[in-house]
Parts: structure tokens; C-alpha cells; sequence
């Protein structure tokens, strides 16, 4: 079968692979629909400390199962549409003992430590995989990027007493601002891209601020009567914004950062201390696909526009190409696996 790899940055480049081997727990999936992220992004850059070359990247994904192991559970069945959780969790180290699999020490994410998803079809452990009997393909690739976003909102304790900023409005941001408008309070989205803030709105925020143009300070200060936001979740991974987060929040408050910062980041640590800042990191996702999931069946947002792009299996180099010359336009680009 046809495969996508890495060569190095920069490079793709199509290949046959042998076809998946199904265990008797396993789920054999044939691929729809991949996702790219911003991982991807940052492995296409060549900076992205946590993969290796050659490597098939791929995880956001929306397939169809095609076969099952003798010892699969009954609800799942021949032509189910389905997403997958894309990391492994070693079972023994510390995070996995009390629980927080998300976060294992010798995890390893399908497209970044270990091959991925770009591929015809995959054989999963039944355990990672999540079905709907409504959602469309494209739709089921939306949702573990999603759930990234609705984990970060989960680790701030986002409830209905909270001002909850959410910096950087891309698919993961949005997926904040989702969660983040769902448990109530105020949402403010912090984008420097007209179409991102124009999103942001459409998925919950009460207010958007663009950093290009004004003072996220000075527009945070007016909107919270001069505290600052309660809680601020970093979704863009830079040292100014990791800065940002901690001038932005509120005595009191709470930090949360998703984003790999690619420097070495320095901050005046006295605002930690005065503050009494709790500053949290949040990976992967953790016991939100099924809600991830049933929000997308309500359709309570129009999650359909956060596709901006749709490119052909054999047109991924060019994908990676639109999206790093244009990442102001992206939002999310799918990779359609059947025109592989």
C-alpha cells in the first residue's frame, strides 16, 4: 500500500509499505480523511525537537473500519466511521499509575515519534479507537485537535465565574474557545489574523483583540475592569506569548500553555511569586473524546469552517508548501486518502 514520508525538511515523498498486521484486539481502519497540524508544520520546518527522519506523519484522522480482531468488542462493526487517539502510554511510569495517560513519559504520538497515519490503512488498538454514527469523515479528523483544546480547558478549571483568554485562534485555540464558551463566563480570542478572530467568534468569543494592531494589555485591562483575565491559555507556542500569558492573567489566576516555544523563554518570575500564579502545562488530550465528539454531533458550532483547505494524497508536498509560505490563511488543511 502507499504511504507519505518525510525524508527531511522540506521533503516528502510517496512510498510503498508493507500492509498493517491486525492483532486480536486491533481495529483494521481504511484512511478517509488526515489532518495536518501544527506538529506537522514544525517537522515540514525542520524544528520540531521530538521527531526523527524518515518519518510518515499523520494523526488527525477520520477513517472507515474495514476489519476487526476476534476479540473486538460488539459496538464496534464492518463500515463504522471512526477518529483515533493517536498516542501510546507505556502503562508503568508515574503519570500512567494515577491515571494521566495523556501525559506518559515514554508516550509516543503517531506521526511524531513513531510513523503515522499517511498511509491507506492503519491497524489501531480497539482501546484508541472512537466511533459516530452521524459525523462525516472530514468532521472526525477534526476532532483530536479539538480535544487538545478542550484538555487545556479542563487543566484551567474554565467555569462559568471565569474571563478566560485564549491566545491564538487556530484549530487548537478554537477548540479552547469552544470548551471555554461551553462552561460559561466571558472568552476573549487574541489572533494577529482577521479570519482567525472572525472564527473565534463564531465558536464562543464575546471579544477578540488583534495583536498586530493594539495592546492585548491595554484591551484585556478595559474588558476585566483592570484585573486581568482569570485564566490564559497559550496556544501559539512563542516566547512573547508565553510572556504575554503571564503579564495577561489576573492575581490569582491560572496559565496554561499548549504551545512548544522553539527559544529558550525568560521571564520576570516576580509576577509568579506576587501573583500566586498556578501555571500549568497541558499535552495531547486526555478523557474528552467522547464529549469532543458528541459537541460535533449537536453541531453546536459550525465546525465544517474550520477546513480551509482540501488537497489530494499526492498533492501533501504542496500542502505543507501553501501552508508555510501562508499560515495567516490556515486554519486547518485535510489530506484526502482516497485519491491515494
Amino acid at each position: 500500500m502507499r504511504a507519505m514520508q518525510f525524508l527531511s525538511p522540506g521533503k516528502l515523498r510517496g512510498l510503498a509499505i508493507d500492509e498493517p498486521e491486525i492483532g486480536a484486539d486491533d481495529i483494521l481502519i481504511e484512511m478517509r480523511y488526515l489532518g495536518l497540524c501544527g506538529t506537522d508544520l514544525s517537522i515540514f520546518r525542520g524544528v520540531m525537537p521530538l521527531v526523527s527522519y524518515p518519518r510518515i506523519p499523520g494523526h488527525e484522522i477520520g477513517g472507515e473500519i474495514i476489519g476487526v480482531g476476534k476479540k473486538v468488542a460488539g459496538r464496534f462493526g464492518i463500515g463504522d466511521r471512526v477518529m483515533v487517539s493517536p498516542y501510546a502510554h507505556c502503562g508503568g511510569c508515574l503519570p500512567c499509575r494515577i491515571g494521566r495517560f495523556n501525559c506518559c513519559e515514554f508516550n509516543e504520538t503517531m506521526g511524531v515519534q513513531r510513523d503515522g497515519a499517511m498511509r491507506e490503512r492503519i491497524a489501531v488498538h480497539q482501546s484508541k479507537v472512537f466511533a459516530s454514527k452521524t459525523l462525516t469523515f472530514q468532521e472526525l479528523a477534526l476532532v483530536e485537535p479539538l480535544s487538545v483544546g478542550y484538555h487545556a480547558a479542563n487543566r484551567g478549571r474554565v467555569s462559568e465565574v471565569d474571563t478566560t483568554l485564549v491566545i491564538g485562534c487556530g484549530t487548537i485555540g478554537l477548540g479552547v474557545i469552544a470548551a471555554a464558551s461551553r462552561k460559561g463566563g466571558t472568552v476573549i480570542g487574541v489572533d494577529v489574523d482577521d479570519t482567525k478572530r472572525s472564527m473565534a467568534r463564531k465558536f464562543g468569543a464575546a471579544h477578540t483583540v488583534n495583536s498586530a494592531h493594539e495592546s492585548v494589555i491595554e484591551r484585556i485591562r478595559e474588558l476585566t475592569a483592570g484585573e486581568g483575565a482569570s485564566v490564559v491559555i497559550e496556544a501559539v507556542g512563542r516566547p512573547e506569548t508565553f510572556r504575554l500569558a503571564i503579564d495577561a492573567v489576573a492575581f490569582g489566576g491560572r496559565v496554561v500553555y499548549i504551545g512548544y516555544a522553539k527559544k529558550e523563554t525568560t521571564y520576570d518570575t516576580s509576577q509568579f511569586v506576587k501573583k500566586e500564579l498556578d501555571i500549568l502545562g497541558s499535552r495531547n488530550a486526555h478523557n474528552v473524546f467522547p464529549v469532543v465528539l458528541s459537541m460535533l454531533e449537536k453541531k453546536e458550532f459550525p465546525f465544517p469552517d474550520l477546513v480551509t483547505e482540501v488537497f489530494p494524497f499526492d498533492e501533501t508536498q504542496q500542502a505543507f508548501e501553501y501552508w508555510n509560505e501562508a499560515p495567516g490563511k490556515v486554519t486547518k488543511i485535510l489530506i484526502d486518502m482516497r485519491t491515494v
